[in-house]
C-alpha cells in the first residue's frame, strides 16, 4: 500500500474519522514487515491491538449466592424504617396534644376579672386599640379613593 495512502488515513485515524475497513487497512499495513521508515513509530501501538484482541481473560467472576442475604436486609431496613416512620408520627402526636392542654389551661385564666370596674378598664383599653387600628385602615382606603378619582381623570374614563 502507498505511504501517502496510509499517512492520510491514519491523521483521519487520529481525528477520530475512520470506518472500520480503515482501520483494518492500518492493522494490516502495521502488522506486515514493509513498513515506512517514518511510520515505524506507529507500529507497536497497531501491534498492541492486534495482540489485546487476541487475548482471552481467565479471571473467573464468581457468582453471588448472597442474593437471599440481600433480601433478608431489605426486609429488615423496611422494617426499621417503618418503626422510625411510626416513632416520629407518635412523637408529633404527643408534642401537639401537650401544647393543646396548656393552650386550654391559660385560655380559662386569660379574660377572667374579680373586680368589675377592672374588666370595664381593660375592655375599654382594648375597644381603644381596635379604633385606633380601624381608624388607620379607614385612612388609608381615602388615599386609594383619592387616587382612583386622580387616575380616572389622567385617563377620562
Amino acid at each position: 500500500m502507498e505511504p501517502n495512502k496510509i499517512e492520510d488515513i491514519l491523521e483521519k485515524y487520529f481525528q477520530g474519522e475512520t470506518s472500520i475497513a480503515e482501520e483494518n487497512q492500518l492493522k494490516e499495513y502495521f502488522s506486515s514487515p514493509n513498513v515506512a521508515q517514518h511510520l515505524e513509530q506507529y507500529k507497536p501501538m497497531f501491534g498492541y491491538f492486534s495482540q489485546a484482541k487476541e487475548q482471552k481473560s481467565t479471571y473467573e467472576i464468581p457468582l453471588l449466592p448472597k442474593s437471599r442475604d440481600k433480601k433478608r436486609n431489605v426486609a429488615w431496613l423496611s422494617i426499621a424504617a417503618s418503626a422510625v416512620v411510626l416513632l416520629g408520627i407518635g412523637t408529633y402526636f404527643f408534642v401537639s396534644e401537650q401544647k393543646d392542654t396548656t393552650a386550654v389551661a391559660s385560655q380559662t385564666e386569660l379574660g377572667t376579672y374579680q373586680d368589675p370596674e377592672e374588666a370595664l378598664k381593660a375592655t375599654q383599653k382594648a375597644l381603644a386599640l381596635l379604633s385606633n387600628n380601624v381608624n388607620v385602615g379607614i385612612e388609608s382606603v381615602q388615599y386609594i379613593k383619592e387616587y382612583e378619582q386622580s387616575k380616572n381623570k389622567v385617563f377620562k374614563q
